[in-house]
């Protein structure tokens, strides 16, 4: 139990750069939450433009190609998964974004 006294003891007595710890804890989990629920909003939005957008496509009023849409991958792929690595090496205590984002992701409705 000694091991648990002393990390209870950090979080409730400490500070990281004047800030106490929990509050650093606690804000990862936060951000989490939000992203998680935003993303799930935006999903529903996405999935109905995505149908509209493949009527489109089927009727003859848009043109698809995967060229273009290759390209677009080759160039803001890597850039995108640089952001996102640096999203979460940056956050301390990485676990509580996921956990947060989980949490947001399945109480939005």
């Amino acid at each position: 139990m000694g091991i648990l006294e002393d990390v209870f003891g950090f979080i409730t007595s400490g500070s990281i750069s004047g800030v106490p710890t929990i509050v650093w804890m606690i804000l990862p989990l936060i951000i989490g939450v939000v992203v998680g629920y935003l993303l799930h909003k935006f999903l529903k939005i996405a999935v109905v433009i995505a149908v509209i957008v493949a009527i489109a496509a089927y009727l003859g009023y848009l043109s698809l190609s995967t060229a273009s849409m290759a390209s677009l991958v080759e160039q803001y792929g890597p850039m995108v998964v640089q952001y996102g690595t640096l999203l979460i090496g940056i956050l301390p205590l990485g676990i509580g974004f996921i956990i947060g984002f989980a949490i947001g992701f399945l109480i939005a409705k």
